[in-house]
């Protein structure tokens, strides 16, 4: 999953400066501003813990607060806790985690946020879980070498989002490098917090929750 890098920092500032009316008109801006990125600059901070659960087991928990105004990300795991700067000409091994656990968490942001990729429409698809009638948006990120100034941790990754009428995100599939199979979850039991809303789960094909959030604050 992407590396939120300065420049895509730097373009976030920028977007989130623009007037509405200048906004692009493009489904995946249109899923943004589903769940208030036209808000977003009121955010100062979003912390959250991350869990993954495996055999209705809890084997993962990762506690972040992403301090957005000053660039800064603290970490709390088993392992250590630290906090550190986005800014930085290196970033920790823990700075991986943050952005798989964000794109996790606010996918829809990164729509608006992120530029390397590209993306494709299909119109009345049922989703892979299931069968919901939906509208499905298909984004590729740009392939190169791993870590590469505006690469990222994994490039070429693709996502299929599966999108009910309101643009919101009922389903969708991590594909690995664009790789024709992928694995489905569920984006459900969503909640707004301040000025925007935000999934708290995500359940598997077998019904099991497999990722969740818990102790939510947008400041």
């Amino acid at each position: 999953m992407k590396n939120l890098t300065l420049i895509l920092l730097l373009v976030w500032a920028l977007q989130a400066c623009q007037p509405k009316e200048t906004m692009p008109d493009t489904l995946p801006m249109k899923v943004a501003m589903a769940y208030g990125f036209d808000k977003f600059d009121e955010v100062n901070s979003i912390a959250y813990t991350w869990n993954v659960q495996r055999d209705s087991v809890n084997v993962l928990s990762r506690d972040w607060k992403w301090n957005i105004k000053d660039s800064t990300v603290y970490y709390s795991g088993t392992d250590t806790t630290f906090t550190y700067s986005l800014t930085a000409e290196s970033m920790p091994d823990k700075d991986a985690g943050f952005v798989n656990d964000k794109y996790w968490f606010m996918m829809p942001f990164q729509l608006a946020w992120d530029t390397g990729y590209t993306y494709e429409t299909e119109e009345n698809v049922p989703t892979p879980i299931k069968g919901t009638n939906s509208t499905k948006l298909t984004i590729v990120y740009s392939s190169g070498e791993a870590k590469a100034p505006g690469m990222g941790y994994t490039p070429g990754d693709a996502y299929d989002l599966y999108l009910d009428e309101n643009h919101k995100i009922l389903e969708w599939t991590f594909r690995r490098g664009n790789g024709a199979e992928g694995r489905t979850w569920t984006w459900e039991n969503e909640e707004k917090f301040g000025p925007i809303t935000l999934v708290k789960d995500h359940m598997g094909a077998d019904g099991n929750r497999f990722i969740w959030f818990s102790n939510i604050s947008v400041n």
